[in-house]
């Protein structure tokens, strides 16, 4: 089942094109990274999906459109947003008084449960808390929902490793399943690189990379030469270089490779996988080289 559906979804905010032409397509049961730098139209993009702002163009989310349909929408459709959106006065029994009775698919004993994995106390109020521990009061109320999306903007902003960490093997164990989809944008990437199932890229208001992450995983390698084979590497015309402690390593596109594998790669120096942020380094960190789209045979396109 296809839960986002964007064609030529655009978005202006007087002279500035929040999104050009967005064509977008997330199917059931995945874990889509939205990836882009500042002012990209990562928030704009799920703004819409989430029915906070109108638009141009063609938008779909769970077959219903968000700006006409929002009322009957959220009750799919969960949100954690960047910033702490509980009130700073409530206490945390109360949060969890105000979701029941707000919410008919939340499942009260579930977020107790959840929480009783933490050291958050029911008495607490939402400002004595540590921002970790506000993120896995808001989480807990979140997967409690029976929801169909869950849309992260940034969920771990400004959180430690073990928080981030302890955030995402929650989101993972106690949350998803291959009924639920969920989209996150994120500048931590390489961090939950091990969780998504795709990835894409956003760029001046339009998707220019999409890959499931088995795709980008075979397509996508790099390689780590001393100088004296650093010619031989930069004649197989890699997409991508940069020096590290007086080697370099190159970033190959095995698709755009004639007749040279990996055996013959690694003839050259060391192997190994990249990172989504290497990636996205090499495809928009220099204006010059323009994005090479993945091929577009994974769920998310």
């Amino acid at each position: 089942m296809t839960v986002i559906e964007a064609r030529g979804l655009r978005k202006t905010f007087g002279a500035t094109v929040a999104l050009s032409a967005l064509d977008l397509r997330v199917e059931s049961g995945r874990i889509l990274g939205l990836v882009g730098p500042n002012g990209a139209g990562k928030t704009t993009a799920l703004n819409a999906i989430l029915g906070l702002i109108p638009y141009q163009g063609q938008l779909k989310v769970l077959g219903r459109d968000p700006w006409t349909e929002r009322d009957h929408l959220m009750r799919d459709v969960c949100f954690i947003a960047d910033v702490a959106v509980l009130p700073r006065w409530i206490r945390v029994s109360q949060a969890l008084d105000y979701v029941a009775g707000v919410h008919p698919r939340f499942d009260r004993a579930k977020a107790e449960a959840l929480l009783a994995k933490t050291t958050i106390a029911r008495d607490r109020k939402v400002r004595e808390l540590s921002k970790g521990m506000v993120a896995q009061l808001h989480l807990a109320l979140v997967m409690a929902i029976d929801a169909r999306l869950l849309v992260l903007d940034e969920p771990t902003l400004g959180l430690d490793i073990l928080f981030r960490k302890q955030f995402y093997d929650s989101l993972l164990n106690d949350y998803f399943d291959r009924d639920r989809t969920i989209l996150v944008t994120t500048h931590q990437v390489d961090e939950i690189q091990d969780v998504l199932t795709d990835v894409m890229f956003i760029d001046r208001g339009r998707i220019v990379f999409s890959s499931t992450m088995e795709e980008f995983e075979s397509r996508y390698v790099e390689l780590i030469v001393n100088p004296e084979n650093a010619a031989a590497a930069r004649a197989l015309a890699p997409i991508h270089e940069r020096q590290v402690l007086g080697r370099t390593i190159f970033l190959f596109d095995l698709m755009t490779l004639h007749n040279i594998d990996r055996p013959q790669l690694a003839a050259l120096g060391d192997l190994r996988s990249p990172g989504i942020a290497d990636l996205f380094v090499a495809l928009l960190g220099n204006p010059s080289t323009p994005p090479q789209p993945a091929a577009k045979t994974g769920a998310a396109k």
